[in-house]
């Protein structure tokens, strides 16, 4: 079966995830997290891509990252990818693929979802039970963005700053949104449309990006998606 083809958008974000073959672990010890980000931020800056958001889980990632040119994303995660296994399979002598295939992608619909989409990420050691709150694991973005600790990798969302004018009180704004509970039915449609690599978003920007990409949207969607002017202009929803 022929793979589905990507989202392809400068200046949308999209939400990725990457597991470890088999569901194994693809981080050992603390310098292969260590490793990870640092090949990361080269493969990040050399593609042109901002990263707002991310988790690295004991066997899989989550990155929220915008695209600044044509194939950023693609480009970032094979770079990664091959540097990152290299590593790996050189420092533990072993062979063989250390990725479940490839990656998966969700495009979000930053004025709606951008928000929702940095605490889904910062929370999954929460969720899986290893940490209480999210500030107490290391290996992500949260205190980054919730206390402004010093983090290269990370490049502030426009939406982020518009919480507040003063960074004291966008950080506060932002931690202020950890109070909030994510139901069962917001988190089965964040991981539906990042398993099904198709849009986080409200209807028009589903519907704005099926005319500009003749690609189908959402889960279920019957038929082709509708089609129109192929370089039709993001407006509003065009980030950068």
């Amino acid at each position: 079966m022929a793979r589905k083809p990507r989202f392809n958008l400068v200046g949308v974000p999209q939400h990725v995830i990457q597991r470890g073959n088999n569901r194994e672990p693809c981080f050992y010890g603390e310098e292969d997290y260590q490793r990870y980000l640092a090949d990361l931020h080269e493969a990040a800056e050399r593609n042109h891509c901002r990263l707002h958001a991310y988790v690295l889980m004991t066997n899989h990632v989550h990155l929220l990252v915008t695209p600044m040119e044509e194939h950023g994303v693609s480009h970032l995660m094979q770079d990664l990818g091959r540097k990152y296994v290299r590593y790996i399979n050189h420092e533990y002598r072993r062979s063989g693929t250390l990725w479940e295939g490839r990656y998966k992608s969700s495009l979000i619909d930053s004025e709606a979802y951008l928000l929702t989409c940095m605490r889904y990420i910062e929370l999954n050691p929460v969720r899986a039970g290893m940490v209480s709150h999210p500030g107490e694991y290391r290996w992500s973005s949260y205190e980054a963005n919730a206390h402004g600790n010093a983090n290269r990798l990370i490049s502030p969302h426009p939406v982020l700053e518009q919480l507040a004018a003063a960074p004291g009180q966008r950080r506060h704004a932002y931690r202020e949104l950890f109070r909030q509970h994510m139901d069962n039915d917001l988190l089965h449609v964040i991981r539906e449309a990042l398993n099904q690599e198709l849009v986080l978003g409200r209807e028009d920007f589903k519907d704005k990006i099926e005319r500009m990409t003749a690609r189908q949207t959402r889960p279920g969607q019957n038929g082709r998606p509708r089609t129109g002017a192929a370089e039709e202009p993001m407006g509003d929803y065009y980030v950068f």
